[in-house]
């Protein structure tokens, strides 16, 4: 799944998700005076540890992603336009800021269960392991039980 964002009333910035990965490039003259040329910045959706999400009231708004290894400014808007891991945007761009937030965090929730699954049926296969060399079921039966829960 691909999606794109462009949010481009404040510097501009070209956000896309795709293949786990949230990637974005700041253009622009307002971009390049406080960044500088800093090319494409990505980041493995697993590894955002958490996004905070601040609407534009008399200045701008930002999306700011924080993740093991970066440091997180905590000085408001000010010290957000500054971070590299932030995007900014304006009031009618909040909608699309939001969605961009629900998007990461439902894909955050899909990694989650889909390992906790593979978690769990390995601990269902061991679980089986155990009874078979307890010799409470069968090999055949162990072969069957473990047939069902890979799907083969």
């Amino acid at each position: 799944m691909e999606k794109e964002f462009l949010f481009k009333s404040n510097g501009k910035f070209y956000v896309t998700v795709k293949d786990g990965y949230l990637s974005w490039t700041r253009k622009g003259l307002q971009n390049f005076l406080i960044q500088g040329s800093k090319g494409e910045k990505s980041i493995p959706i697993k590894s955002i540890t958490a996004i905070q999400l601040k609407a534009p009231r008399l200045t701008t708004g930002y999306i700011q992603f924080a993740y093991s290894g970066s440091s997180e400014t905590k000085g408001g808007t000010m010290s957000a336009v500054n971070d590299e891991n932030t995007i900014t945007f304006t009031k009618k761009e909040l909608d699309q800021a939001k969605e961009l937030k629900q998007l990461i965090e439902s894909l955050q929730r899909e990694g989650t269960s889909t390992s906790n699954s593979k978690t769990s049926d390995a601990d269902e296969l061991l679980k089986f392991k155990e009874l078979l060399d307890g010799g409470i079921i069968t090999e055949e039966e162990f072969e069957v039980k473990k047939k069902q829960i890979l799907g083969l």
